[in-house]
């Protein structure tokens, strides 16, 4: 029983921490592993072209070859609007901190890549232009661009 309860308290507690830690561990991934972070403001339950946007770029396996080539950190703050879409109190405050920081304008969609130390490289805002390729490859352009 205690190895059950040691476990369990063990799961939830990383579970916290890193949603109370996203950004740092972005971050921190970003600078160990020489990746750049794509941060996106989105409205997934109210903002429609955030929901064309995670449809037809974010969601496909071009833009997920980004993080599995370590090419970029994909961070999403989310701003849902639905009582049933609600992010739990911690996730809510990173989010609004760091819409503070990066688009204090409340821009939806918002995209803003940037190096490991919080830079914006470039940012994009609305509706993405292009498909997922093409975009990809923006973003890789940019990385192989970037002084080691």
């Amino acid at each position: 029983m205690k190895t059950i309860f040691s476990t369990l308290f063990l799961v939830v507690f990383s579970v916290v921490f890193n949603a109370q830690n996203r950004w740092e561990n972005a971050k921190k991934i970003a600078a160990e592993k020489n990746e750049l972070i794509l941060l996106n403001f989105s409205g997934s339950d109210w903002c429609i072209p955030c929901i064309k946007l995670h449809k037809n770029i974010i969601e496909t396996e071009d833009f997920k070859k980004l993080e599995t080539d370590n090419v970029i950190v994909y961070l999403n703050a989310d701003f849902p609007r639905n009582k049933k879409n609600q992010l739990k109190a911690e996730l809510k405050k990173e989010n609004a901190s760091l819409a503070d920081q990066y688009n204090q304008k409340g821009i939806f969609p918002y995209t803003i890549l940037l190096n490991s130390e919080g830079k914006i490289l470039k940012s994009w805002e609305g509706l993405i232009s292009g498909d997922a390729l093409a975009f990809s490859k923006e973003i890789r352009d940019i990385k192989d661009n970037q002084k080691p």
